[in-house]
């Protein structure tokens, strides 16, 4: 953990949530808007209902509707189309982790008890369907022209999904692989939420291209730093319990960079993992140790760092501009976080 907290000291740790502060002035109304349009969706007393209120409720970055209404601001202005966008991807977003939790036994989420918890695993699966039912239904009355790129990302993020589940335990999982799962589940989101709020702005097909791929690469860097943050992070600050993926037998890459340099870790957590307990916190404790000596963490941060300088190049399809600022400060805010 000393290695890492090396590495992160060649930069200025960012608080996420004052610079979102900062971007949301930049926008106006426009995130406060999102915002409110969020938490008075139609919701009922059922369990289905109370599960994805309640987890509408514990907030979270909106880093994904920040990302729709920056692109708008850059491509043009923040339209009502705009506005859909970004309450839809926040809503698609919820629904996956809404599902995650389920599929992953989760406890915790944005430091609170997961809906799954409080109301119970169908309920939580049947609030993910109703928020991506929602979403669909915002576009297509809204934004209709982007109903397409909605139901082609929903189909990429669901055989992402399938992939991960597919994979889970296989340690020998290829590196391709994993970067398969995150640009399906993850990447592929930040790229729609980019692409479709510049189109909503009033960009033209070049600068939505553009700001797409600035999207999936911002999100491929977003997920390895959140890999980092499994091992390094602190629970209270990241909202969820740290060794979270190694626990479940996540390929995530710092584990996979890891086994390149030790291939003893992978035969240990493997057999571990095969324990009828699972994974025990002073193995888990002691294999979070060993991949950190490895200087895994570093070069996950490394990485993240390259996929950023990357998403900054495809910035150049906008003009210097206020819009074109924002977005660059995203990267790193994302990149050099702490939760």
């Amino acid at each position: 953990m000393e290695r890492l907290g090396r590495t992160a000291a060649r930069h200025d740790a960012v608080d996420v949530g004052a610079k979102i502060g900062e971007l949301s002035r930049f926008l106006g109304d426009g995130l406060a808007t999102v915002e409110a349009e969020l938490r008075r969706m139609p919701l009922d007393e059922t369990p289905l209902h109370r599960s994805a209120r309640h987890l509408i409720a514990t907030g979270g970055k909106r880093l994904r509707p920040l990302c729709a209404l920056l692109a708008a601001r850059a491509g043009g202005a923040i339209t009502d189309a705009a506005r859909a966008v970004a309450v839809a991807v926040e809503l698609v977003h919820a629904a996956t982790l809404l599902h995650d939790d389920v599929v992953d036994v989760g406890d915790v989420r944005r430091g609170a008890p997961a809906a799954r918890v409080l109301y119970g695993n169908a309920a939580s699966v049947f609030a993910g369907d109703y928020l991506l039912v929602d979403a669909l239904a915002r576009i297509a009355a809204v934004a209709p022209r982007e109903l397409p790129a909605l139901l082609a990302l929903l189909r990429e993020m669901l055989e992402g999904e399938a992939l991960q589940l597919e994979q889970r335990g296989k340690l020998q999982s290829s590196m391709e692989t994993y970067l398969r799962i995150v640009r399906g589940k993850t990447a592929s989101l930040f790229r729609f939420a980019l692409a479709a709020g510049a189109r909503a702005g009033g960009a033209d097909d070049e600068v939505a291209r553009g700001l797409g791929a600035f999207g999936e690469q911002l999100g491929l860097a977003f997920q390895v730093i959140d890999d980092v943050l499994d091992y390094s992070g602190d629970p209270e600050l990241v909202g969820k319990a740290t060794l979270a993926d190694l626990r479940e037998g996540k390929a995530t890459y710092p584990l996979l960079a890891a086994m390149r340099v030790d291939a003893t870790i992978g035969a240990r957590l493997g057999d571990a993992l095969l324990r009828p307990e699972g994974l025990d916190e002073a193995t888990a404790s002691r294999l979070a140790a060993d991949i950190a000596a490895t200087g895994a963490l570093e070069l996950s941060v490394e990485f993240a760092e390259a996929r950023a300088a990357e998403a900054r190049q495809h910035l150049d399809v906008l003009t210097d501009s206020d819009g074109r600022r924002a977005l660059a400060s995203v990267v790193t805010a994302l990149t050099h976080r702490r939760a």
